[in-house]
């Protein structure tokens, strides 16, 4: 028997090509996926994070509430990009008030916004390890302005944001809760249309996090430019559809470049980690996010870093019941929807 919490909550992303929606109920057995759905918007309406015409999205919001029978109005969203800044710092030791009380002092220093134009939150790490007077403070940034859009737009859609997270602690969460971290580093890649997100993780800590102006939109605007056609279309000849209209040679070609460019964008900021941690190591790499599911990108990946690459499955401790999710779906979907389960399993009463 499924049964809800009075925090109960729906995970909803926020993309710039596709919405998901995902509601997690609990049996005394854990777990289990409820209500799951995508719903694909228009290019453009949404880009760089910043919401263009809120109307048609909250209308698609409603569209897919309505096919997939969601009704529970509390959700969790995300945010991302470079509207947000999230940074490791280190301070004087301190309580978690007396820090609520210094914190917009002490963010100046390290976000290039005007700090009246940001909201702040913050999460004590703990003690510094190369300084006991210190404690190490992860810092998050997100102008007001993005921050009031998302919030317009889901109550425009006749929900109520409970929880505003960040894209990169999302995806994070359900990595953590489906697998066993250890001590070892592990980097946690997104690639999503337009962004692609890298999140290095120290156990259950983040390291180091970055926002790269790249995605899988990417692959869509060379197959537009060779065989001229609209970004909808684009993104059916990407799949393998209408193979009539370019050829597998031309599509192989642009899925090659595309994420080789992607490689060579990854290995920059893993070599920017390497130079602030010298003595570390990156041995694992989870991937998520409509780039994750493209093979030859895995395997270039693997060998331009020298680390074991992977794709995630953000159900993998989360019961799916093939009375109501065929099973081919949710392994197509599976990566797209991470940072959708990873809202799912916050509640409202989260810090």
């Amino acid at each position: 028997m499924v049964f809800r919490k009075k925090d109960h909550l729906v995970g909803l992303d926020i993309g710039s090509r596709t919405i998901k929606a995902g509601e997690i109920g609990h049996t005394k057995k854990g777990q289990v996926l409820e209500k799951f759905g995508t719903i694909d918007i228009a290019p453009g309406l949404i880009e760089d994070g910043s919401i263009k015409d809120p109307e048609a999205i909250a209308e698609s919001i409603r569209q897919l509430y309505h096919t997939h029978g969601i009704r529970e109005q509390n959700v969790a969203i995300s945010i991302g990009g470079y509207s947000v800044i999230v940074k490791k710092i280190n301070v004087q030791t301190m309580t978690e008030d007396q820090l609520q009380e210094s914190i917009q002092f002490e963010a100046e220093q390290y976000i290039p916004f005007d700090i009246s134009d940001v909201n702040l939150d913050f999460q004590i790490l703990g003690e510094n390890e190369h300084n006991p007077n210190q404690m190490s403070v992860l810092l998050v940034a997100a102008k007001k302005e993005m921050v009031n859009d998302y919030i317009n737009l889901t109550q425009m859609a006749g929900l109520n944001p409970c929880i505003i997270d960040v894209d990169a602690f999302a995806l994070q969460n359900i990595f953590e809760i489906n697998y066993d971290t250890k001590d070892e580093n592990v980097a946690l890649i997104d690639i999503g249309a337009s962004k692609t997100s890298l999140n290095i993780l120290k156990g259950n800590t983040s390291v180091f996090m970055r926002d790269v102006s790249l995605g899988c939109g990417q692959i869509n605007q060379k197959i537009v430019s060779i065989a001229d056609c609209s970004l909808e279309e684009a993104e059916e000849l990407k799949f393998g559809n209408q193979i009539e209209k370019i050829s597998q040679e031309d599509l192989s070609d642009i899925i090659s470049s595309v994420v080789a460019d992607w490689c060579t964008e990854i290995r920059r900021a893993l070599d920017f980690f390497y130079s602030t941690y010298p003595d570390e190591q990156i041995k694992k790499i989870v991937l998520s996010g409509g780039g994750g599911a493209i093979k030859e990108f895995r395997q270039l990946l693997a060998v331009e870093t020298s680390a074991d690459v992977q794709t995630i499955n953000p159900f993998e401790q989360i019961h799916v019941s093939e009375d109501y999710f065929e099973p081919a779906f949710i392994e197509r979907i599976a990566p797209q929807a991470s940072i959708c389960m990873g809202l799912a399993i916050r509640r409202v009463s989260d810090k």
